[in-house]
Formats: structure tokens, sequence, C-alpha cells
């Protein structure tokens, strides 16, 4: 994957991450569910999920170590993990919750809880948000030991991951905070790449 698609990979990313809290409604209930801005909210996670996966990859090859492999691995199986509970959440709980609209039934509710703290899904949900925040720590670090990228462009994109489930648990303005975090991070390091091809370029000038 070349250095510039890496690098809009990261922006692209961490602006999604942003757009998703910024569209998907604040409240959990029926009409939130069942509107357009939340599955429109939810699939730009989706996206920033799979373009995560491969902006790490990417970042492999420009570093070229042992750390960002693994840092690649371990942020795959993470977004694996975690997008199958992101897409029932955006695409079942919106049928669900314009069902029940619709027959005016609010008891079909009930089965959105049901998934959404079902024990499988949620582990599984879990542990791919927490192997998330693993691979970009990973990634950080060897973005920090490798002297091609500036040492603290990794830390926001990280340290927004290791915070993905906490954030859950605050008000909606946190949210949207978490998701200005990642977001920056995700620039910073698509910036730092872009200088870095620069600078390569201009030195074999």
């Amino acid at each position: 994957m070349a250095p510039r698609l890496t690098s809009a990979a990261f922006a692209a990313a961490g602006i999604l991450f942003l757009v998703y809290p910024a569209v998907r409604p604040s409240g959990d209930d029926a009409e939130a569910m069942a509107s357009t801005a939340w599955v429109a909210g939810h699939a730009a996670a989706m996206v920033g999920f799979v373009l995560l996966g491969l902006a790490v990859l990417g970042l492999h090859q420009v570093l070229g170590d042992r750390l960002s492999l693994r840092a690649a691995a371990v942020t795959w199986v993470g977004a694996g993990l975690t997008l199958p509970y992101y897409g029932a959440e955006d695409f079942g709980l919106n049928v669900i919750a314009q069902r029940s609209l619709r027959d005016q039934a609010p008891a079909l509710m009930e089965l959105a809880q049901e998934f959404r703290y079902g024990p499988v899904a949620v582990t599984m949900f879990a542990a791919g948000l927490l192997l998330l925040g693993v691979g970009t720590i990973m990634a950080a670090v060897s973005v920090w030991r490798s002297g091609t990228l500036p040492k603290w462009s990794g830390t926001a994109l990280a340290l927004g991951f290791a915070l993905f489930i906490p954030q859950f648990f605050g008000p909606y303005p946190l949210r949207i905070a978490h998701g200005v975090l990642i977001m920056i991070g995700g620039l910073w390091l698509a910036a730092a790449l872009v200088t870095a091809g620069m600078r390569a370029r201009s030195a074999k000038v």
C-alpha cells in the first residue's frame, strides 16, 4: 500500500470516527434506531474500522519492523471481532425499531436489548475494541521507535482507541469529543506520513 494511500486511509478513518457520533442520534429509543441517521452514523464507523486496518498495514510497510506488523495483525483481528456487532447494531436494530413503530409494538424493542447484552455478542464486541486499542498502541510505540515519523504522531490515535469502551459510559458530548480525538489522531498520522514522504523524495534529488 503506497504511503499516500496509507495517509489517505488514516485521514479518512479519523474523519469517519467523528462522523459516527456526530450523525448518529444521541438517543437509543425506537425513533433514533429507526432513523436514516442511525444507519449512516454506524456505517461511517464500520468503514472507519476497515480503513484503520488498511492504514495500520500501510504503516507497517512504511516502518518495516516486527512491532508494526504485529500491530497490523492485532488491529485486523480487533476490527473483525467488532464489525459483526456494529453490523447488527446498524441494520438489525434499525429493522426492529421500524417494525416497532409501524406496528405500535414497543415490546419489540426488548429484542434490541437482548441482542446488545447477549453474552457472545457483547464479549466479541468488547474483545474487538480492546484489541483495537492494543493494536493502535503497538503502532504508536512502533512510530515512536522508528525515527521515520515524529515520535508523538501515533499517540492521539492510540489514546482514542484505548478510550473507545470508556467513552460509551459518558454523556453524549463526551462521545463527540472522543470522535474529535480520533480524527486528530488520524489526521496527525496522515500529515506525518505525507511529510516523511516529501522528505524522502527530496533526499533522492
